[in-house]
């Protein structure tokens, strides 16, 4: 499979914007890789790469180029995984692209569980905002994707969805904490922490603020929902998550109360694969198993629970 380390360089280069950079990261001379890419070049009858005062960057024909690559690499890797499977060993290597909301409860405890029956099988978790998930998939840096309220949809072939509110994230000695649901206006009136704009809860709370000629003024922005959990302690605020990304065992002094629907309608978590893409053996048996963990989350009723 020697072509395909000729292809792994040419996304090396790619990736590095430079030749040189790309080589020293390779363990080659500059020469020895600017040699390999004209020679790819020559054989392939067009030239991949623009040649910069600094550097080089993908010509389209390059881009065309890295793409057969890496729909290549995402084949070899079913292929394998099948003929792991033929064998009885189950192995493989399944990449997320994920929301951080995510992270700290689902997500591990799901690949715990995957792995538990599945040892050979190893992950690799992206942390991305809605955007840049769907751009993970369209690249195959990516198998999966779990995004709230994706951005763009075009290249992204939905899997499995689930609805989640939009909740309040309180101290549970909050004057608001006693409420069974709260409306938005009433968290928009005293001091707010909110997630940047780039993040599917924020868009909601935008959209939902401009409809009643509201806007959303948080007196901390961040793109770290653990700050925003923590942050909610210490002085007295309004938090904003979804329920998937609170830990439902504990409440270490938190209170989670709903936004009422007609306030905020509930958004949608969404996974998904890059459209038209076979899935390995591995991946696709993940799938499987998140969809029941999805709709397992899905049944649990957030409304007027302590988080």
């Amino acid at each position: 499979m020697r072509h395909l380390e000729t292809f792994r360089l040419i996304e090396a280069v790619a990736r590095a914007g430079s030749i040189r950079k790309a080589a020293e990261d390779a363990g080659l001379t500059a020469s020895a890789l600017n040699r390999r890419i004209a020679r790819f070049e020559d054989e392939f009858g067009a030239r991949i790469f623009e040649r910069l005062a600094r550097g080089v960057r993908l010509n389209p024909a390059g881009e065309l180029v890295l793409q057969h690559y890496r729909g290549q690499r995402s084949d070899l890797a079913r292929v394998r995984s099948q003929v792991a499977d033929l064998s009885g060993v189950r192995r493989g290597h399944v990449t997320v692209a994920c929301s951080q909301a995510l992270l700290p409860y689902f997500l591990p405890a799901e690949i715990a569980r995957y792995r538990r029956e599945h040892p050979g099988v190893t992950f690799a978790v992206n942390v991305r905002d809605r955007a840049r998930a769907e751009e993970e998939l369209a690249a195959f840096r990516s198998d999966l994707a779990l995004v709230f309220e994706p951005a763009f949809m075009v290249d992204f072939e939905v899997l499995h969805q689930i609805a989640q509110p939009v909740c309040a994230v309180l101290a549970a000695d909050h004057p608001l904490a006693a409420r069974p649901t709260l409306r938005l206006r009433e968290c928009l009136d005293i001091p707010h922490v909110s997630p940047s704009e780039q993040f599917g809860v924020r868009y909601l709370l935008d959209r939902a603020a401009h409809r009643s000629g509201r806007r959303v003024q948080p007196i901390v922005e961040t793109e770290s929902f653990e700050l925003i959990r923590h942050y909610v302690l210490h002085e007295g605020v309004v938090g904003f998550q979804i329920p998937i990304g609170l830990d439902p065992r504990a409440g270490r002094g938190l209170v989670v109360r709903p936004i009422a629907d007609q306030d905020v309608p509930p958004g949608h978590l969404l996974l998904g694969q890059l459209k038209g893409r076979v899935l390995p053996v591995a991946t696709a048996r993940f799938v499987a198993r998140l969809a029941l963990a999805l709709d397992a989350v899905a049944a649990a009723d957030p409304r007027g629970a302590a988080g």
